[in-house]
């Protein structure tokens, strides 16, 4: 499973095969990952839930801290820091956070994953604090677009932040929770900014 993280993370999810990933595993038998996985999406899956499951304990914790909180940085920050305090754990060259760009721009892979993941508590519980948070303020049919940006902002700048550690190009005094701390700023920002108002609700107005 590491060897698998590390070569989709390097090489994406279609340009590694499973004798690569036995062989860099240092698996003698070519056939070894199809043994233990099946497939390929069943690998990438039980990957994604091994982090998924430090996650959500971290995330249970911000949950339950948060109660019945009606502050949309309250749930963002249960939505965010699960993660990068799980990405600070994983010490340095990770791979997680770059594996998951792959898995997260794959189509197939993406809903499988997500399936999955809303199957959490913790997490169904964040979805929903931050429903009530911006029931009054951001149109329900402007949500989802906003969530899908919410989460490409998340997943790629954490990427990147583990790049620039694996390559030893980050600069001086970063850290996963400074790089958290900007994006709580810009998720709050982004979640619960004003709507544009399109010109034919302005010109029904007049």
């Amino acid at each position: 499973m590491t060897a698998a993280e590390r070569l989709y993370a390097e090489h994406g999810l279609s340009n590694v095969s499973n004798r690569q990933i036995g062989e860099a595993a240092g698996q003698g038998n070519t056939t070894a990952v199809s043994y233990h996985f099946g497939s390929k999406a069943t690998l990438v899956r039980t990957i994604m839930a091994r982090h998924g499951e430090h996650v959500d304990l971290i995330r249970t914790r911000y949950v339950e801290a948060a109660g019945d909180s009606t502050d949309l940085r309250d749930w963002v920050r249960c939505l965010l820091r699960p993660v990068t305090e799980h990405n600070a754990t994983l010490g340095v060259p990770s791979w997680y956070a770059r594996f998951a760009v792959q898995v997260m721009t794959d189509p197939l892979m993406r809903t499988l994953v997500a399936d999955e993941s809303l199957t959490r508590d913790s997490l169904r519980s964040t979805l929903q604090g931050l429903g009530r948070c911006l029931y009054d303020t951001v149109p329900p049919e402007i949500r989802p677009a906003r969530a899908e940006m919410a989460r490409h902002l998340i997943t790629h700048t954490c990427a990147e932040r583990e790049r620039a550690l694996a390559e030893a190009t980050a600069e001086p005094g970063t850290s996963w929770e400074r790089t958290a701390d900007a994006l709580e700023d810009a998720l709050v920002g982004l979640l619960g900014a004003p709507t544009t108002r399109h010109r034919e609700d302005q010109r029904e107005d007049h």
